[in-house]
């Protein structure tokens, strides 16, 4: 959680100072491309690269767990065909689709040498994807920080001279020097320890043994497609109803809570996940793997929570400025979904785990019609306002439909203390926002502390037990 955590900071800091030196140096036009070619490039590898990114990572961390070390280097080396050969197709698409992409973003074909340049791009951020994922399947964890790091530090150094001198058309040039850093890194810091074992597979092996995690990354690439198009949606209805002002409210809320909740998230599925699809078959290992997750998961945004509802204020003047109060409310009681969204994200690993690739999309669709049929209905009941409540509500659902499938479908439970520990999370972050809505200061308040001490106190228990 800190290192992974760390690196997310450092990336998003380095994200900052980039788009502070464009905004500066080049102006909105040079923030507009950067937004414009970057869309364009995680679109056409969403679509092309199959989510292997992820899916191959259940796959190594199996293997992994045999021990096995010639079914290691083997399934190492069809992850790396299968994505190169899928990059090479990535990078080609975007050479066919450059005029087109042109012509139906700026309206003419000027554009069309920066999307052909592009193409290079895609293609290192598959050569990036594979070997993170190879790093990540058999857990060398340091070597994936340490990609992440200086990935992000070089990028933007390169990038600086150019914005300086070149401005406007710096953009592509610096977008390609980022990710072939990262590129770089990735190739420098990958795994070697299989190195000394010859595999020798025909093409009929890569296409079998590669099938398994090409079809649930078909899955998982469908599921971030219709999260893609619910969000399009909704944001086109918001601007329809109400203007771009409140589009604008809305992604500066929905940042605050998905976004940046989701660092944390991310870096402890870093190695959370290929742990869990390492012991996938193995029921009681599963149990004791996911209700450890969701304690300590839980016990740290309990007080991340707690502290976000009463700084909320300063946040947002920090992050944005006085003029995005109004979006106050809407993060105030979104933050009760944070404690609903942890618990279903760690029972939801293990639909992934398994490669119950069916059983993934179908909980995905249920949870993304759910949730835009909420964020409308309750953006017309109370604004910005209702959002909040949509989305506590909306991830209090996914949570239940997520809990139908661990409890019913896969046959597996909890342990006892998880139930504490999310009634424990819970309490915390209600009486957070009683104390911020009300004027109950001592009393919420000391519900809070008290409250935060057991939840402390109980898991430092557990964990030494």
């Amino acid at each position: 959680m800190s290192v992974f955590g760390g690196v997310q900071v450092l990336t998003i800091l380095c994200s900052i100072v980039r788009t502070k030196l464009v905004a500066v140096w080049i102006g909105p036009v040079g923030i507009g491309l950067f937004g414009i070619y970057n869309s364009a490039i995680d679109m056409i590898n969403t679509v092309a690269n199959l989510g292997i990114r992820s899916s191959s990572v259940r796959d190594i961390s199996i293997e992994v767990e045999h021990g096995n070390r010639r079914c290691i280097a083997e399934i190492i080396g069809v992850v790396r065909r299968w994505t190169w050969a899928l990059g090479v197709m990535a990078a080609l698409l975007m050479l066919a689709a450059a005029p087109l992409l042109s012509r139906w973003t700026f309206g003419d074909n000027n554009h069309s040498l920066g999307f052909v340049a592009l193409s290079v791009a895609v293609m290192l951020t598959a050569i990036v994807n594979c070997e993170q994922s190879i790093l990540q399947g058999t857990r060398q964890l340091r070597r994936l920080a340490q990609v992440g790091v200086y990935s992000a530090a070089v990028g933007l150094v390169v990038s600086v001279p150019l914005f300086y001198f070149m401005r406007a058309q710096s953009i592509v040039l610096s977008i390609i020097a980022y990710v072939a850093a990262a590129a770089f890194f990735a190739w420098k810091f990958r795994n070697k320890d299989y190195a000394d074992i010859t595999v020798r597979l025909t093409a009929s092996q890569v296409v079998s043994r590669g099938a398994g995690f090409v079809r649930l990354g078909i899955f998982m690439t469908l599921g971030t497609f219709l999260s893609m198009l619910s969000s399009y949606i909704f944001i086109a209805y918001l601007n329809h109803a109400s203007g771009t002002a409140a589009v604008g409210h809305y992604q500066a809320g929905y940042t605050l809570i998905h976004r940046y909740a989701g660092l944390i998230f991310t870096a402890i599925g870093t190695e959370y996940y290929p742990r869990l699809a390492s012991v996938c078959q193995s029921r009681w290992r599963t149990r004791l793997f996911v209700s450890q997750e969701i304690n300590i998961t839980l016990t740290v945004l309990a007080a991340i929570v707690a502290v976000f509802i009463l700084s909320r204020q300063l946040v947002v003047n920090i992050l944005y400025s006085a003029d995005f109060n109004a979006i106050i409310p809407f993060i105030t009681y979104a933050s009760i979904g944070i404690v609903f969204q942890a618990i279903s994200w760690c029972m939801a690993y293990v639909i992934i785990a398994r490669g119950k690739g069916k059983i993934y999309i179908l909980t995905e669709i249920a949870s993304t019609a759910i949730g835009l049929a909420l964020n409308i209905t309750f953006y017309n009941i109370a604004g910005l306002t209702g959002l909040g409540w949509a989305y506590a509500v909306w991830y209090a659902i996914y949570t239940i439909i997520v809990g139908v499938v661990y409890f019913r479908v896969f046959r597996l439970t909890l342990h006892r203390s998880t139930l504490i520990v999310s009634l424990y999370a819970t309490t915390v972050a209600v009486a957070a926002i009683i104390t911020m809505n009300t004027g109950l200061w001592p009393l919420t308040a000391a519900i809070a502390v008290v409250a935060t001490i057991a939840g402390c106190a109980m898991l430092r228990k557990r964990l030494r037990r």
